[in-house]
């Protein structure tokens, strides 16, 4: 990693999150996890604050603490004040949108639920430190786990971080068991059930069991709709008063969906130019061969549009 991208990362930890490792108990998100946890904390806010909060979700107690972990990180909910004994979890606005009564997408049957979910995961204030520097900041197509470990090793140590080799390496395991399709058993239990986010293709076994590989390029389930609205946040969250965006930045800067969702810049062209079809405020625009995104509405709440115009097609 060059120093100029060290220093990039150690403004990005600073400026909105610290860095967080190793907080899922070993769990990926498992299938009814999220609505799960979300649904129980809107019957009651303090679930996460009581001993038999895992019983009441009817899980192990380590996946009761996982399942409040991705619903945080994922930005389901929020923790609110508590009385120093129980602290209060709230719905998110997000939470609320997607998976509340009368929601976008109240079980995640879209595949754009789960893109939109893995934009979220990875947004600053992110709490999964290691996807987001593997999705962000790694820049390997193909790899291998110890490529990763290798990278993110390197990463806390410029970064100065108190880290254990352990809990990296409980992070790379649990972000391929995330997000990588696994060979078929005979035996089907829990524990070899896929993740859900398996569906979104990102990463792939590539030849053995030792090598993976990106998928980059346009994906058949990722909605422009997503794109787009990804895309918009990202102009959000470095200037709201911005309103136009090349797509080269779209595609390459970091924080942005094109190291999010591994697209190329043409597929981020094909998403903006859909987008503009409809009515929606976004435009392609081509300045002197320069490609932008361009809109005259504030970011976010564009974004926000954007999303329910797709899901309440």
């Amino acid at each position: 990693m060059t120093t100029h991208h060290i220093n990039q990362a150690v403004q990005t930890e600073a400026r909105g999150f610290r860095p967080v490792f190793a907080r899922h108990e070993t769990f990926h998100p498992r299938f009814g996890w999220l609505k799960k946890g979300f649904d129980a904390v809107v019957q009651d806010p303090e679930i996460f604050s009581r001993k038999d909060a895992h019983i009441r979700l009817g899980v192990g107690k380590n996946m009761g603490l996982s399942i409040r972990y991705w619903c945080t990180a994922f930005k389901l909910i929020e923790t609110g004040e508590g009385d120093g004994q129980r602290v209060r979890s709230l719905p998110s606005e997000l939470g609320r949108r997607l998976l509340g009564e009368g929601g976008w997408d109240q079980y995640l049957e879209d595949p754009a639920s789960l893109w939109l979910l893995h934009w979220n995961l990875l947004r600053s204030p992110c709490r999964a430190t290691a996807w987001r520097f593997i999705f962000d900041e790694f820049r390997k197509a193909d790899f291998t786990r110890d490529d990763l470990l290798q990278k993110l090793a390197a990463y806390r140590d410029k970064l100065g971080l108190r880290i254990l080799d352990s809990s990296l390496e409980k992070d790379v395991t649990c972000l391929l068991r995330m997000y990588v399709e696994q060979p078929q058993k005979k035996a089907i239990t829990e524990e070899t059930l896929d993740c859900p986010f398996v569906e979104l293709g990102l990463v792939q076994l590539a030849g053995d069991a030792q090598h993976y590989t990106f998928r980059s390029g346009a994906k058949a389930n990722l909605p422009a709709a997503v794109i787009a609205a990804a895309a918009l946040e990202f102009v959000a969250s470095n200037d709201a008063r911005q309103r136009t965006v090349s797509l080269a930045s779209l595609a390459y800067g970091q924080g942005g969906p094109g190291l999010a969702f591994k697209l190329t810049e043409s597929a981020i062209c094909q998403a903006i130019e859909d987008i503009s079809l409809k009515p929606g405020g976004v435009t392609l625009t081509d300045t002197a061969g320069l490609l932008q995104m361009s809109f005259h509405e504030e970011p976010l709440r564009l974004a926000q549009r954007i999303l329910k115009h797709y899901y309440k097609r």
